[in-house]
């Protein structure tokens, strides 16, 4: 899972990187050209703490997810056309994490003049919308010339029609100022989509950047497949560069009771549309991720993809009801160990155990 974050200069996209990452390297412009960072990091988990408490395994593991700190996006980039660089670094991502300025600092100025984030938030959009309506008008023109030969491509002149109707539904929606990740899809029409890598298609958490103690703004996001949440940035990073018992003084100075990371991840997980089950053992407790709606030979596929393949049945409980019971064999004595098979919709939480041939 990889999440980009933007933003427009001196918003503060770097201390937010920090923040998640317990990081401080900063994305560096040079001469039109850019370095973007990554990290990958834990998806923090109580309910992995709890289970390896239980089994007190000789490894434990967390989901991960990867952040990249990208440069390069000002107001009016799209109208110049995105780099083929930036191009290639937003498309790659699953998601995008826009850092917005709400914090007022006469030391640095901000980009446009003052400190608006509801007009930064329609401006990105904007940069966005720009940018995909240039690449589907693009495909569009494509598509006609491919149907002006008659029928001498290589393709179905069915397949062409029905491309051409899914890409003028885009257009018509990004004409209209609206992100595509607002209209609906089919199976085949997303992964017809999936390799334009089309950047309002893709889930948006909007992060208000807010100075410490400060309330944050009231802004409007209201779109499918997005979020707003405040952080203080400033803060939130010093606090992550701490060792740990000086960060619990300072957290409670403060009364955070979590750091940023948390409640990012949690909303990046919700409009990823992903959801966490575990494996748990003397060796190794750990958890995966997987899409909602998988079922269990799907999800089995994520820890190899020799069980998705052998697939026979799954042991099944929540992590919760495990916890309850004390450990696996007091579950299989009362019967709660469930078995499941190949269409099983597995859930949030849900402890897997996979049986398979090899």
């Amino acid at each position: 899972m990889q999440i980009g974050i933007i933003g427009f200069p001196q918003t503060g996209k770097t201390t937010i990187f920090n923040a998640l990452t317990r990081n401080d390297h900063p994305v560096t412009v040079s001469g039109g050209r850019f370095e973007v960072h990554t990290a990958v990091v834990d998806v923090p988990d109580q309910r992995v703490v709890d289970l390896a408490q239980l089994f007190q395994p000789d490894k434990v593991t967390f989901a991960k997810v990867t952040y990249a700190d990208i440069a390069g996006l000002e107001n009016g980039s799209a109208k110049k056309a995105f780099s083929g660089a930036l191009l290639n670094q937003l498309s790659q991502m699953d998601g995008l994490l826009h850092v917005v300025r709400c914090f007022e600092n006469t030391s640095v100025p901000h980009s446009l003049g003052s400190v608006e984030p509801q007009r930064d938030i329609a401006a990105m959009d904007g940069e966005l919308l720009l940018n995909d309506l240039i690449a589907v008008e693009r495909k569009l023109e494509r598509l006609a010339e491919e149907a002006r030969r008659n029928g001498n491509g290589t393709r179905d002149k069915k397949q062409v029609e029905s491309e051409w109707q899914l890409f003028e539904r885009l257009k018509a929606a990004l004409e209209a100022e609206s992100p595509l990740r607002e209209l609906d899809y089919s199976t085949e029409e997303e992964k017809l989509l999936s390799g334009f890598g089309l950047l309002t298609q893709k889930p948006l958490l909007v992060v208000l950047n807010v100075s410490d103690g400060q309330s944050p703004p009231v802004v409007g996001c209201c779109q499918q497949r997005s979020a707003v949440v405040a952080l203080q940035g400033k803060l939130e990073m010093d606090l992550a560069q701490l060792p740990p018992e000086e960060a619990e003084v300072f957290k409670e100075a403060y009364g955070i009771h979590e750091l940023g990371l948390a409640p990012v991840i949690r909303h990046s997980y919700d409009l990823l549309g992903y959801q966490s089950f575990f494996t748990v053992g003397p060796e190794e407790v750990r958890a995966w991720r997987t899409r909602r709606g998988a079922n269990a030979q799907e999800s089995a596929g994520v820890i190899h993809s020799d069980l998705q393949r052998g697939f026979i049945r799954a042991e099944v409980i929540h992590q919760a009801d495990l916890l309850a019971l004390g450990g696996l064999n007091q579950a299989r004595s009362v019967g709660k160990l469930r078995l499941e098979g190949k269409e099983y919709l597995l859930q949030d939480g849900e402890i897997m155990h996979v049986r398979f041939s090899g």
